[in-house]
């Protein structure tokens, strides 16, 4: 029998199932118990799920969190973005706009943050590289994360949502200095 031809018998469901059938079902059932129950495992004792919460906002009220955190904290520039300085454990605000991600964090070793973004216009993607943490920004919500950074060096921002003909070019920084 093929998906082509219909079923010899007229009462297919009481044809007898195959041995190789049954083990390769059952070999499945089992693979499948054992991903379901690690999932609670992975998402309590792994490290990959970022705890994240989402709120509704503007793109005028975010500008003006993130404006007046560069205002406060604002220690030079790079390239016409600002660069900011926030003490640690505050909470630290980006957002993304066609095409850049703006300011530039400069955060501590070993010290957590509150990290806020939001995008003003488009979708898009925020990917720290090389630590590989995605989450998609999505206008009008403000995604907040706690970011413990516990590696020393300059790390890239990267728009993965296509979001226009400058996504390539879209990129930010964030500077993680030893105290």
């Amino acid at each position: 029998m093929s998906s082509f031809l219909p079923p010899s018998e007229r009462n297919w469901w009481s044809t007898p199932v195959g041995k190789q059938e049954v083990l390769w079902i059952g070999i499945a059932l089992v693979w499948c118990l054992i991903m379901f129950f690690m999932m609670p495992y992975w998402h309590i004792y792994g490290k990959q799920n970022l705890s994240n919460e989402a709120y509704q906002t503007t793109a005028p009220r975010f500008q003006a969190r993130v404006d007046e955190m560069v205002a406060k904290y604002k220690i030079g520039e790079e390239a016409g973005i600002p660069v900011v300085k926030p003490p640690a454990g505050s909470d630290v605000y980006m957002l993304g706009r066609l095409w850049q991600w703006y300011p530039i964090l400069e955060l501590e070793k070993d010290q957590s943050y509150r990290l806020h973004l939001s995008s003003m216009d488009w979708n898009h993607g925020f990917s720290l590289q090389p630590v590989n943490i995605n989450l998609q920004i999505i206008p009008g919500y403000e995604m907040v994360i706690t970011v413990t950074p516990d590696q020393a060096g300059e790390f890239t921002v990267v728009c993965n949502e296509f979001c226009g003909i400058g996504h390539h070019l879209m990129l930010g920084k964030i500077f993680v200095k030893e105290n």
